[in-house]
């Protein structure tokens, strides 16, 4: 994570909403072969004392040594920047390209969770994730015929994360003065493209 101090003054509480609404991340652990990792949904506590997700049976991670030391990275938005949105050389010179994004690093101990756990997981993490799509009936598992929901569970089984620190990475240009982050801000917005440059935008305007 970078280490400018200026970006790095989100409370723990700010990093742990981000997480939790994000609810995506890349598990990653490290073996004597080398690090691994996987793109998974999780389900964060509201206390934010642990993170709950599930791996495919077959996953490396899944067959790793557990319980191990564990890092979840959840990733925000992210864009470059052009120079040229600070304004003139004049009115701010010597500037360069960069990158702003936002991170926030969960750091524990993983461990797996006894399978009777999974069916319970499985059943939160639906229910959070449909609930954000209302008016939309919520699916649940009751829609699926009687053999398939436990045949599809036999391939995966689930895991906690016990959340030991909470790092984040709010990279907006704080390290400029506002109106500049304004005008970058602005400047951004106007791009076409990544979907996030409008959240990402609006967050350099008001940080």
């Amino acid at each position: 994570m970078h280490p400018n101090p200026a970006f790095r003054q989100t409370p723990a509480e700010q990093n742990l909403a981000f997480a939790r609404e994000r609810g995506f991340g890349i598990l990653t652990v490290s073996v004597a072969s080398g690090p691994l990792a996987a793109h998974v949904p999780f389900l964060l506590s509201p206390d934010g004392a642990f993170a709950e997700c599930h791996l495919a049976r077959s996953n490396p991670i899944a067959r790793a040594a557990l319980p191990a030391p564990a890092l979840m990275i959840v990733a925000g938005p992210d864009a470059y920047i052009s120079p040229d949105w600070y304004g003139t050389p004049e009115q701010i010179p010597d500037q360069v390209p960069t990158w702003n994004y936002i991170a926030v690093h969960l750091r524990g101990q993983l461990e797996a969770l006894a399978e009777a756990a999974l069916e319970p997981h499985l059943d939160a993490l639906s229910a959070e994730h449909e609930a954000r799509l209302s008016p939309k009936r919520p699916w649940t598992k009751s829609k699926m015929s009687p053999p398939a929901m436990p045949r599809m569970m036999r391939a995966i089984l689930p895991f906690r994360l016990s959340v030991d620190a909470v790092e984040g990475t709010w990279k907006l240009s704080q390290n400029k003065p506002q109106v500049v982050r304004e005008r970058a801000g602005d400047a951004l917005a106007r791009q076409p493209g990544a979907e996030g440059n409008a959240a990402l935008a609006a967050l350099m305007r008001r940080t």
